[in-house]
């Protein structure tokens, strides 16, 4: 009976030192966050919150299990020991992840209210993003080894497996010859500033814009909500269009093929009055053009400017749909159109000059001097 209330004891002050403790972090984290309103760490750091409470209860039962005199612990001490050990593993890997998170947030946040550069931002917010999953899977893999050397098989292997660790490790390159070029195109994209998340790209005939980057692969959603996945080396190792890199301001173009008598000035005055209505064109230029001649057409240019490349494409479409409405409508001589009619004939003299053999002006063939063939 006095071994079962001593666990009973050791239990329930373990859990009420636990939760004082942690109401006192947590009143000392809402106190600094209504100090530094402007820091936005304090009220993330009291996320942390449920890591840190599992963390000090697994540490106070640790250091105290061995106090409890009740006979069923006593017959499996160690491997009660061993339990707790790996349950403050866990919970310490974690408590870093929280920590960092809650730091690597903090940082991305002040940033981000304090640079105007939309480009910037998706740049940092990218290698942000990156660093929490590289610091994540870092405390995960040396929490795990942690774990594994807490049991003495493990701890008796480790010996062989660093002596032949020099010809697992060149097996291993050669095998994940592709994952580590992908790794290492990851740490190129995120601190190289090759593409952030928010840009829009085009690729393999794709439009998109960059919706997330992880260590290995790229995704892209598409204008139709389709998700593209992408290894990363592919952005290393080819082209790729960054509508987004240097400003995401774009210039576009429209454009129509028209008949040959095609009114272009008036074409012009109408371009301006449509984009004078269009909310998507930004006002910092526009421009009307006959770019090229075909037998049959002429081409016209139309450039409009966007803020970003959705309100181009607004904007594009806008142009192309109301000025083929407003020729169709108004000028529908203008349409380009297939000729089934004669040709109009030539004068004498460009015929005469055009084949010897055609009769002069006032002379006649020998078929009609004689009035015709017999």
């Amino acid at each position: 009976m006095n071994s079962l209330l001593r666990l009973l004891a050791v239990m329930g002050g373990s859990i009420l030192l636990t939760l004082a403790a942690g109401w006192l972090i947590d009143l000392l984290l809402r106190r600094a966050d209504a100090r530094h309103p402007e820091t936005p760490l304090w009220n993330m750091l009291r996320r942390c919150g449920p890591s840190v409470r599992v963390l000090l209860l697994t540490a106070i039962l640790r250091g105290a299990y061995r106090q409890i005199a009740w006979q069923p612990l006593r017959d499996h001490e160690t491997a009660v020991g061993r339990a707790l050990t790996l349950v403050l593993i866990g919970a310490g890997a974690w408590f870093v992840v929280r920590v960092t998170s809650a730091v690597v947030e903090s940082s991305y946040a002040r940033y981000a209210l304090g640079t105007r550069d939309p480009s910037r931002v998706r740049r940092v917010r990218t290698q942000v993003t990156l660093i929490m999953r590289i610091v994540t899977a870092v405390v995960g893999v040396v929490a795990a080894a942690a774990m594994l050397l807490t049991f003495p098989a493990f701890r008796a292997l480790g010996t062989s497996v660093l002596a032949s660790a020099g010809i697992i490790g060149i097996v291993a390159g050669v095998a994940a010859q592709s994952t580590l070029g992908n790794l290492f195109a990851g740490f190129q994209i995120a601190f190289g500033d090759m593409v952030r998340i928010g840009d829009t790209v085009v690729v393999a005939g794709e439009w998109g814009v960059v919706e997330g980057v992880t260590l290995t692969f790229l995704a892209v959603r598409t204008w139709d909500e389709r998700r593209i996945t992408m290894p990363v080396s592919y952005f290393t190792g080819r082209p790729f269009e960054n509508w987004s890199r240097g400003g995401i301001q774009m210039t576009g173009t429209v454009f129509l093929h028209c008949d040959h008598i095609t009114p272009v000035a008036l074409m012009r005055e109408k371009l301006k009055e449509i984009l004078d209505g269009c909310e998507a064109w930004d006002g910092r230029g526009w421009d009307l053009a006959v770019t090229d001649t075909t037998p049959s057409t002429i081409v016209v240019r139309a450039i409009v400017t966007a803020r970003d490349p959705d309100d181009l494409w607004t904007a594009r479409c806008t142009v192309r749909e109301q000025l083929v409405g407003w020729l169709a409508e108004k000028h529908p001589y203008a349409l380009p159109r297939v000729a089934t009619s004669k040709a109009a004939p030539a004068p004498r003299e460009e015929a005469q000059a055009a084949d010897p053999r055609a009769p002069r002006t006032g002379e006649t063939s020998d078929c009609s001097a004689r009035g015709g063939i017999s």
